[in-house]
């Protein structure tokens, strides 16, 4: 694929044609995951179509499409004994369930939500905040789909007796405060969520964890914004695949969207506007093949570069595969790239079937990134 030619912008005022005003008029499917269901206005009567919209590596995940339809209508949080209504009785069962909102809440989690796999939690027609409070921690499970939740202010959870399962309490340590940890967890699939100010990371991905999706995600006001890889000596995150589309990466971001070790990372289509250090980082030779994506740099001069190798000499990261293909670099951006330039033609076994489009659509394909204000009855 040709590199398109960067474009400079002059200030920051170019870098997203958002507005301030939200969308009224009808329905538009910009990206393919969306095409999938959005403008269905019977949306709410067939909720388990998202199940089949997935792509990317994590398109095997199909969540609680086989089981039944839970409705939280309590937004309290109790990790000894959840009780029924919660959004923590849910998906602690063991059983698949489907689990929506009967109306708009905010949930304060007091330690870390850990969860049962063969889960979808769906906000789809509710105004959903996990905030100010402990995070969601997916851990060595299977088949999860989180979908359409604002999930910000994320504190670290001091630890103790937190139940896992209907049949299993245990003692866990402080947590993190990640928004959303997935530790040694596969077939998982993140979308439509906004997310920011997490004590750590909005989104970690460890241990082994591999078939993952993250996409037409909204991340502002944050550090460190996504790990992939726990540490340089985890070999266990060479299994890792992990597909990031249709995001934006927005303002007041600083580092890390994402950061990788090991594995393979495909970033195709997403919107970078912000970031204060650099956006795409990683050590341990991961590679990582960046396809139509925008990248506008900074004003700072020093902080025109997309991409931070850790830790190694030149001689070591030259031979990591880092590809740039068809990205748009505005304001001074450039990608410095690595590896092996026929890559992508080498591996078509590991193409995870999203095709990129021309970078130059990149802000009409993520116009509607983060949690969506569906309405039952009308196309969302």
């Amino acid at each position: 694929m040709k590199e398109l030619k960067e474009v400079k912008v002059s200030n920051n005022s170019t870098r997203r044609g958002l507005g301030t005003k939200k969308y009224n008029g009808p329905c538009m499917v910009t990206n393919p995951i969306d095409k999938c269901w959005r403008c269905d206005p019977n949306w709410a009567n067939n909720r388990k179509k998202l199940a089949d919209c997935a792509m990317g590596f994590g398109s095997k995940a199909t969540g609680g499409k086989d089981g039944e339809i839970y409705v939280v209508t309590d937004s309290s949080d109790d990790y000894n004994q959840p009780k029924p209504g919660t959004l923590r009785y849910a998906v602690i069962q063991k059983e698949p369930l489907w689990i929506i909102f009967k109306t708009s809440m905010t949930i304060r989690l007091h330690q870390e939500m850990i969860m049962q796999g063969d889960k979808t939690i769906d906000a789809r027609g509710a105004n959903v905040h996990i905030a100010t409070g402990a995070g969601i921690t997916l851990q060595y499970i299977k088949n999860v789909i989180i979908h359409g939740l604002h999930i910000h202010d994320i504190v670290e959870g001091n630890g103790g007796m937190v139940r896992d399962a209907v049949d299993h309490i245990g003692l866990r340590t402080r947590s993190d405060g990640d928004g959303i940890s997935i530790f040694g967890a596969s077939n998982i699939w993140i979308d439509h969520v906004s997310m920011q100010r997490c004590y750590d990371g909005l989104v970690d991905a460890v241990e082994g964890s591999t078939g993952i999706t993250i996409s037409n995600g909204h991340f502002t006001d944050h550090n460190e914004v996504m790990l992939f890889g726990a540490s340089d000596s985890s070999s266990i995150d060479q299994v890792m695949q992990i597909t990031l589309a249709f995001n934006h990466f927005g303002k007041r971001l600083v580092q890390r969207m994402p950061r990788c070790r090991w594995g393979y990372i495909h970033v195709v289509n997403n919107d970078y506007t912000h970031w204060n250090m650099y956006a795409i980082g990683g050590s341990m030779h991961p590679t990582i093949i960046t396809q139509g994506n925008r990248f506008i740099a900074p004003p700072d001069i020093f902080k025109k570069q997309v991409t931070k190798r850790e830790y190694n000499p030149e001689s070591v990261w030259m031979q990591w595969t880092w590809r740039s293909e068809g990205n748009l670099f505005m304001n001074g951006a450039y990608f410095i790239e690595s590896g092996d330039p026929d890559w992508s033609k080498k591996h078509h076994d590991l193409y995870d079937g999203i095709s990129a489009a021309p970078a130059e659509e990149v802000t009409w394909m993520t116009r509607f990134a983060g949690a969506l204000g569906c309405t039952e009855g009308q196309p969302c």
